[in-house]
């Protein structure tokens, strides 16, 4: 029954037909697009679809990309353990948004890059770029290996599939579109991918209703086992979620990624206008939104209906991560298909990620490490090198799926990366984007002083696991059960099956105080502490003397809304014709950037 326990129905043949469909649908754009590109070789399309792009595709894409199968998997049980508090990071999209799109957009569109970590090379210096490239492939790899586990896992539970055989599954698809069709096919696949996604939050949310007599209940049960607890205004930065560690931590954390992770940056630099790539950032941030909305009330509709059995406590479920699969064969195994939507939602969610993540780690080796060595290639040699990169680092992803399954739960352990390794890279491009003091031995050595700083808090997180008083895990029952064992407790609280918090005798001072800081701020210390040391750093080795620093290197007041359209009549107004004149194109950055210049500016004056 509903509810109460016990072992559920796997998948009906109805449910592979529809799964098998739609994962052959993703491949089968990934093929359209080969085909439709076979006459267009260049890098430059196979890598950014030609920029030709536009906002709303890209916008899905983004989206996509980073809500993945961890997000359809992984915020229901974040919402059903420690209530609604994630539906905050609603904000954190907000301003993480509006930085991407009004800081760092402009500064990437305009310098034309098509690696993020050109600009380290423009700014400091070649070895700077190499590391911020090498950090950005072990992130890369660590991050879709828990992406690649995360819906195998869910498989595994459901149909009773080899684990290893859905990794090996998931790995092959990616590789088949990404090398064959590129960025078009990554991001029109991700289109698909989206609507999958939300499909099959909207079936369950749907199917719960009916169940539990409608939304208002679902609410109300949720309300009364304390899941609408939001606002928690404690500022104990150990605590694990409050207002301020996701305000703060989270919008940090979310910059880290989108700001300059080449996977999120390569999408908005496709796209064929300045316009086009700030309006993609802000459809994203509403599609974020609306996936995080619909997580979160997936797993308050899941408290509701195990409100009397917690199937981890009772022993149906071996991890948390497995609670929404549990759910989805237990409420909608009557309605045959069904089920395989939900679980396609899953992996939709994963092929997106894995294969934006291997066409961005082609796109760094290949601008990054090869042609600075191999200047002479041919168009036909680069792109058989491009495909064979991509089946290169297919393969090593699903090997870090491996990895994945050691590190517990598959979102935070997913976070925890992106704040331990992105946050010092944040900090370094501020650094060189905001002062024009930093030079490059100040930024290399405020850098590993981050990453030390960083990976010291986290890995001691992942060893000596917070006490459930800073993860303020709620209460659960078993009462409610049909098979309750004897020996099942009838109430307790949440304990992770995954890392267990060791006796407090064996725990090092740091365990309750250092290594127990939220994981969300581990993005903002990172960032801090790069700053901080590179500046000093930089103004002992002589950064205050520097000079003849490109500009273009550099934020501009004039790249953001508020500032472009602020006293239009003192704007020097540049024809399309006189443009051209300057070898300058109408869609260029560069000339969209001239039109809002001053008379007094520098490049105005020389002209």
């Amino acid at each position: 029954m509903v509810g109460n326990g016990g072992p559920v129905a796997t998948f009906s043949v109805w449910d592979y037909v529809v799964f098998a469909g739609i994962i052959l649908a993703a491949a089968g754009i990934g093929l359209f697009q080969a085909i439709r590109s076979r006459k267009e070789n260049s890098s430059d399309e196979f890598l950014l679809g030609g920029r030709q792009m536009t906002a709303l595709p890209v916008a899905m894409s983004l989206t996509a990309s980073f809500m993945s199968g961890i997000t359809v998997i992984g915020t229901p049980a974040e919402a059903y353990r420690y209530g609604a508090s994630f539906w905050l990071f609603a904000f954190s999209y907000s301003i993480m948004s509006a930085v991407t799109a009004e800081v760092f957009v402009p500064l990437f569109y305009r310098l034309g890059i098509t690696s993020t970590y050109e600009y380290l090379e423009l700014r400091f210096s070649r070895p700077l770029r190499l590391i911020g490239t090498s950090m950005y492939i072990v992130q890369t790899a660590l991050y879709t290996g828990l992406v690649i586990y995360a819906p195998a896992l869910a498989l595994n539970q459901i149909t009773g599939l080899d684990l290893w055989g859905v990794l090996v599954a998931t790995g092959a698809v990616c590789i088949i579109y990404c090398t064959l069709g590129g960025l078009k096919a990554v991001i029109w696949t991700d289109v698909l991918q989206m609507v999958i996604m939300l499909a099959g939050f909207v079936a369950v949310i749907a199917r719960g209703a009916v169940l539990q007599g409608g939304l208002t209940n679902i609410w109300e049960d949720a309300g009364q086992g304390g899941r609408l607890e939001v606002f928690d205004f404690d500022p104990d930065p150990l605590k694990r979620h409050t207002f301020w560690t996701i305000i703060i931590g989270g919008s940090v954390m979310w910059a880290s990624i989108y700001s300059i992770n080449q996977s999120q940056v390569q999408r908005y630099i496709s796209c064929k206008t300045l316009g086009h790539a700030k309006m993609s950032l802000y459809l994203n941030m509403v599609g974020l939104w609306l996936t995080v909305s619909l997580a979160m009330l997936s797993g308050l509709t899941m408290f509701s209906i195990y409100k009397n059995c917690d199937p981890l406590t009772n022993g149906d479920v071996g991890t948390t991560d497995q609670l929404l699969p549990y759910l989805v064969m237990d409420i909608l195994e009557a309605y045959p298909g069904v089920p395989g939507l939900f679980v396609a939602a899953a992996y939709s969610g994963t092929l997106s990620t894995v294969s934006s993540s291997i066409n961005a780690l082609v796109a760094v080796t290949v601008e990054d490490f090869i042609f600075p060595v191999c200047k002479n290639l041919t168009e036909k040699q680069v792109k058989w090198m491009n495909m064979g990169l991509s089946v290169f680092f297919g393969a090593l992803c699903i090997g870090m799926a491996g990895v994945a399954s050691l590190m517990g739960s598959v979102l935070q352990a997913a976070l925890s990366i992106f704040g331990m390794i992105s946050g010092p890279l944040l900090g370094l491009y501020l650094l060189g984007m905001l002062f024009r003091t930093s030079n490059s031995i100040g930024g290399i050595t405020g850098m590993i002083i981050g990453l030390v700083m960083t990976l010291w808090v986290g890995i001691g997180g992942q060893i000596y696991p917070p006490t459930a008083d800073k993860t303020n895990p709620l209460p659960v029952t078993t009462i409610g059960c049909n098979n309750t064992s004897q020996n099942s407790p009838t109430t307790a609280p949440w304990t992770s099956p995954v890392t267990l918090t060791p006796p407090s005798d064996d725990r090092p001072p740091l365990a309750d105080s250092w290594y127990s800081l939220s994981y969300l701020y581990l993005a903002l210390l990172g960032v801090l502490t790069t700053m901080a040391a590179g500046l000093l750093v930089s103004m002992i080795t002589g950064g205050c003397k520097q000079e003849n620093l490109d500009s273009d290197l550099f934020v501009r007041m004039s790249d953001m809304i508020c500032f472009s359209w602020c006293n239009k009549s003192e704007v020097l107004d540049i024809t399309e014709k006189d443009a051209k004149d300057f070898h300058f194109q109408a869609d260029n950055p560069t000339f969209t950037d001239f039109n809002v210049m001053s008379k007094d500016d520098e490049k105005v004056t020389k002209i």
